[in-house]
């Protein structure tokens, strides 16, 4: 790619422009991420820990969010968000915040799944142990994280990943908006990308094409050095 070409060819903001797009991604996928593990850990231990009638189909409830279309739950949020939905007071369609919500229903189901996964996996002699030196319910529950750390990580980075690659809901809730001197509100790589694809700007959206591609194979990367990490650990 011949620079000069690229420089000529991005919109108002030039270099700028794609910085704010990549800050911007990160601020709405971190975030949406961050409050669903805050949400969904807590369910996945409770879920992991407790016997209870229906167990097997919240399981499987939880397990098929992770294949929610991003589309419904970007119109569904937007229903929800708008003027005439019961959350439009609070007037947040078309920001940065609603993008967060629409983030935060598809991480969520993966981070809570995996977490689960990772939860259940721990041996039940470590909770029998737990609870025979005298520990509480809350002790016990640190030591199967403890054990399960490594999965549970692995689970934030999934839901990463599906977080900063959505495109078909952030594009409803978000609006696709880009201020007057170039600089992002609601546009993200993904949806950067297809809005260069659509004007003919092939170059620039290989540019932020690779950009995304970069930061999912650094997620993953984290990923498999963390299971390769937990394995050593165990061995």
């Amino acid at each position: 790619m011949d620079p000069l070409l690229l420089q000529i060819q991005l919109p108002e903001g030039g270099w700028a422009y794609v910085v704010s797009i990549v800050v911007v991604s990160l601020q709405v996928s971190l975030t949406a991420v961050g409050l669903s593990t805050l949400i969904s850990l807590p369910v996945a231990l409770l879920v992991g820990f407790t016997d209870f009638p229906g167990k097997r189909v919240v399981t499987a409830v939880i397990n098929t969010g992770m294949g929610f279309p991003s589309v419904v739950v970007g119109l569904v949020v937007l229903m929800l968000l708008s003027n005439s939905g019961p959350l439009g007071i609070l007037d947040l369609a078309f920001t940065p915040k609603a993008m967060i919500a629409s983030q935060f229903v598809l991480a969520t189901p993966v981070i809570m799944s995996v977490s689960l996964s990772a939860v259940e996996g721990v041996e039940e002699s470590v909770r029998d142990a737990a609870y025979a030196m005298g520990g509480t319910k809350v002790d016990v529950g640190l030591v199967v994280v403890k054990e399960a750390r490594y999965g549970i990580v692995t689970a934030v980075l999934a839901g990463f990943g599906r977080a900063i690659s959505e495109v078909g809901s952030i594009l409803i809730v978000g609006g696709n908006i880009v201020f007057s001197d170039g600089e992002s509100y609601t546009r993200t790589l993904t949806t950067a990308i297809t809005v260069e694809a659509r004007q003919g700007r092939y170059e620039i959206g290989l540019v932020l094409g690779l950009i995304l591609v970069i930061l999912v194979l650094v997620v993953n990367g984290l990923g498999s050095a963390l299971r390769r990490q937990g394995r050593g650990d165990r061995s």
